[in-house]
């Protein structure tokens, strides 16, 4: 799933380490998210989404929605 954590996290002058202990994380976890390797559970995208003030549907899209199955 696609995701502008990265963005968002750069937005407000934060590092990995800095978000990960906010949201009492692993900096991996965050390292991974942003990546796209690791889809977070959905307590974990509601906290995501809180932290930064946006809807979890902003924060997460789904790249394939709206695409044409032919």
């Amino acid at each position: 799933m696609k995701n502008c954590l990265r963005e968002l996290r750069k937005g407000r002058s934060l590092n990995q380490a800095d978000l990960a202990e906010a949201l009492e994380v692993s900096r991996q976890t965050i390292i991974a998210v942003e990546a796209d390797k690791y889809d977070p559970s959905l307590p974990m995208a509601y906290r995501l989404a809180a932290f930064f003030d946006v809807p979890v549907e902003e924060l997460f899209f789904n790249p394939w929605r709206g695409a044409s199955s032919a």
